[in-house]
């Protein structure tokens, strides 16, 4: 990166009201999803776009590009109602892939500036840059090269705002959105907060909105004029509406939960083939934790049925595991255990929790014929990643009646922190 336009006096030092503050930024992309699918099909840039599936699909919005989101469409709504509010809107399949390989790219240039970026999802971290000054310039320069930088290597918009803490420079960022800066200085968080909505604050949805509203607290303003100690269990809440936020970035911050789930696109009661999808779904969870060094102890099975009732259930197994063969077979006796004939399938997802750093020490392996099933899902994976899904696979999953047709059903995965 070119750091020529920053002179040597802005190297030497911070701005004077930055002097012994911390620099938090929050990088978060725009439409990240929709905006790759524009970036890949030039024809549909400048054109309301909608990620997740076909316009009559069963599944949710996963994103909606801001010429879509202009016509009420946004995140998680029914594909079918983004449908009826936005009929000219084009509507194309979630390609995780691809939008992971970006988001990897987009990591490395945050990197390029400070070790310590929190990634909180695939499209935004926080990243503390105090003392990076002396390098790149100003904390309004480093904005602005963090976002020509995504600019020119991913061609893609990114929003950033920057403050002392995380609360304060994710609500920046929000309010830069679209493909824009925000920069709220020391001494200015509580007046930039204040003529806020109140759900703008993390921890207030809007049940805890409209409580608040009853009581007169409709602005962060006005929650942070009340005493956080008669709040109770709005006191976090309030503290971060007076713009203290402790909160450290978390470089090493390890995902507690890894999960694949998958909507059918008519309701199911073959056991067979929600058995196949759900060895798939393992096999994808199992890739993911391979992918980021972990393994974990709790295989979760959630079941959401034609009438909408959601449960799961799981089991903690005795050592973490990162296989495919040991996260299906867990997930298929919780599935025979609970299946009954006349039971009709909309989702079926599986999960693993409880996670932590693997290595073939912490995975205890016991016998050489674990070793070695180990190391032939690690090879399937080296192939995978050089030459796609569809190249190898397990022999369960052969045959047209078990293929995966991605473009029919709604596909999600999970990284929850």
């Amino acid at each position: 990166m070119d750091t020529t336009r920053v002179t040597t006096a802005e190297r030497c030092r911070p701005p004077a009201e930055w002097r012994g503050q911390r620099v938090i930024v929050h990088a978060d992309m725009d439409a990240f999803y929709a905006s790759v699918e524009q970036r890949e099909q030039p024809a549909l840039r400048g054109r309301p776009v909608i990620v997740g599936g076909a316009r009559d699909a069963r599944g949710v919005v996963a994103a909606a590009s801001y010429e879509a989101r202009a016509f009420g469409v946004r995140s998680a709504m029914p594909l079918r109602q983004a449908a009826g509010l936005c009929p000219q809107a084009e509507f194309v399949p979630g390609r995780m892939r691809l939008y992971a390989d970006v988001s990897v790219e987009v990591m490395r240039i945050f990197r390029s500036y400070t070790p310590l970026v929190e990634p909180l999802s695939l499209d935004e971290a926080f990243l503390d840059v105090t003392g990076c000054e002396r390098r790149f310039g100003t904390p309004g320069t480093i904005a602005d090269h963090i976002r020509d930088q995504v600019r020119t290597t991913v061609d893609l918009p990114i929003s950033v705002g920057i403050s002392t803490s995380k609360s304060v420079a994710k609500i920046a960022s929000t309010l830069a959105k679209p493909d824009g800066r925000r920069i709220v200085p020391p001494g200015a968080e509580q007046g930039f907060l204040a003529p806020l909505p109140v759900r703008m604050i993390w921890g207030i949805g809007p049940k805890t909105e409209a409580r608040l509203a009853v009581r007169g607290i409709r602005s962060i303003g006005d929650l942070a004029r009340r005493d956080p100690a008669r709040m109770r269990e709005l006191r976090k809440p309030a503290t971060l509406a007076r713009g203290i936020d402790g909160r450290d970035v978390e470089s090493e911050r390890t995902a507690k939960s890894v999960g694949n789930e998958v909507t059918f696109g008519r309701d199911t009661g073959n056991r067979a083939l929600v058995l196949r999808y759900l060895r798939q779904l393992a096999d994808h969870v199992a890739q993911r934790l391979r992918a980021k060094g972990l393994a974990g102890r709790t295989v979760v099975l959630k079941l959401r049925y034609a009438d909408f009732r959601t449960i799961t259930r799981q089991v903690t197994l005795t050592k973490p595991t990162d296989q495919t063969r040991t996260i299906f077979g867990a997930i298929r006796d919780l599935l025979m255990r609970e299946a009954r004939d006349q039971d009709l399938y909309r989702l079926v997802g599986v999960h693993v929790s409880g996670v932590q750093s693997a290595s073939l020490r912490q995975l205890a392996l016991r016998s050489m014929n674990e070793r070695d099933r180990r190391a032939l899902e690690v090879a399937m994976d080296e192939v995978r990643a050089r030459f796609g899904d569809a190249v190898v696979t397990h022999a369960a999953l052969l045959g047209s009646s078990a293929r995966m047709d991605r473009e029919r059903y709604a596909w999600r995965e999970d990284v929850l922190g």
